[in-house]
């Protein structure tokens, strides 16, 4: 099983992931995290001193590097993986692709406190900035996000709920 997590910074892909892979018994990777390790330095530092566009390619190499060397996993992504150098389509034909859902002011509650150490978040002063920040790139990243063909929308998002959707979908598809 191949079970890869798709949302919003904030919508819980790591902590859910970790659950899951747990529950199915197979590895958990996060992709920021594989980044990081292999890069040697932050995801802001990656942003501030190569730029978004390296940050995105690297990401892209990173997630095929890690989709051959697992058999099964459960991934949690970057929020803005799948909108990327065909990312979504890597995802869509590898493995089964979940799309977590969290409404936008849930999101600012959660990331209120650890927006200044994401890149693309940083530069919102307050709740109402980041608000504004995050509805603007939840518009640009939905159309990538709605070709999930399984979707969890918060708050009922467990890993048991999860895990039923899963199985749920196995058996139609």
């Amino acid at each position: 099983m191949k079970l890869y997590l798709i949302g919003m910074p904030g919508a819980g892909k790591s902590t859910l992931g970790r659950a899951l892979a747990q529950n199915y018994g197979v590895p958990f990777v996060d992709l920021d995290e594989e980044i990081v390790q292999l890069e040697q330095r932050s995801i802001s530092e990656l942003f501030a001193r190569e730029g978004e566009e390296y940050f995105r390619q690297r990401e892209a190499d990173v997630l095929r590097d890690v989709l051959a060397r697992y058999p099964a996993l459960v991934l949690a992504t970057g929020g803005g993986t799948p909108c990327f150098h065909h990312n979504l389509e890597v995802l869509l034909e590898t493995g089964l692709t979940l799309y977590l859902a969290v409404p936008v002011p849930e999101l600012v509650r959660r990331l209120l406190h650890v927006a200044a150490n994401r890149p693309l978040l940083a530069a919102a002063p307050d709740a109402a900035a980041l608000e504004v920040r995050l509805r603007e790139t939840l518009a640009a990243r939905q159309r990538f996000y709605d070709r999930a063909p399984l979707r969890c929308t918060a708050p009922t998002c467990s890993s048991e709920a999860i895990r039923q959707l899963i199985a749920r979908y196995s058996t139609i598809a």
